[in-house]
């Protein structure tokens, strides 16, 4: 290396240092600014990225816990297969489509993970000594938002209810009268129901 070479080199270094040591006005905002902005890119790029990676079915379905009880389940009923192929996927149900409430479902799923790695449901034995309280979370969350994912594709306001049978009529009749939410009468829709039978007919979701 030549003489110049290195007084350069060496010149660059100091200059650099000099920057980091105490930066410019110029140099300490628009390096903020711009580093700011392409961090701020990429980590709300892959926050989103991995948001989406974990809200489909293929992912809830990828431990044997869920694929093995209440997946084999679902596909028997009709919101896995009708006459007009139109499907409802678990996060359809169990995730809100609403940013802030979904981050806030997500952070909350934070705690199954936690009960995965301690094994906590992951034999069939296990899964139906925990199906009620599994079941009752699940109820006490849909009757706290009102059924907001139920009603993402289901909605008193836009029922035709002369394409209704007497009875289906009659249900939500009440329903609205008394301000039922869907959960309220369609508990089982997707997934087997629990043993009731030591619960108090009387008692409210809150109470399971």
């Amino acid at each position: 290396m030549s003489k110049n070479t290195k007084e350069c080199n060496d010149m660059i270094l100091c200059r650099v240092w000099q920057v980091l040591k105490k930066p410019s006005v110029k140099y300490s905002l628009g390096t903020l600014l711009i580093v700011g902005f392409i961090s701020g890119i990429v980590f709300w790029g892959g926050f989103n990225t991995a948001m989406e990676m974990t809200n489909n079915e293929e992912f809830c379905i990828s431990c044997h816990e869920m694929e093995d009880n209440v997946y084999q389940e679902y596909k028997e009923t009709v919101h896995y297969s009708n006459r007009t192929g139109v499907r409802a996927t678990c996060p359809d149900c169990h995730v809100p489509k609403e940013w802030r409430h979904k981050v806030i479902r997500k952070i909350q799923a934070s705690n199954e993970l936690l009960h995965k790695a301690l094994g906590t449901i992951d034999t069939r034995e296990k899964f139906e000594a925990k199906r009620l309280k599994l079941a009752g979370n699940v109820w006490r969350a849909m009757e706290a938002t009102d059924s907001r994912e139920c009603r993402n594709c289901h909605n008193f306001e836009f029922m035709d209810f002369t394409e209704q049978g007497r009875r289906a009529v009659q249900a939500h009749d009440k329903g609205i009268s008394a301000g039922k939410t869907c959960i309220d009468c369609h508990k089982g829709i997707a997934h087997e129901l629990p043993d009731m039978h030591d619960v108090d007919p009387g008692s409210s979701i809150g109470d399971i």
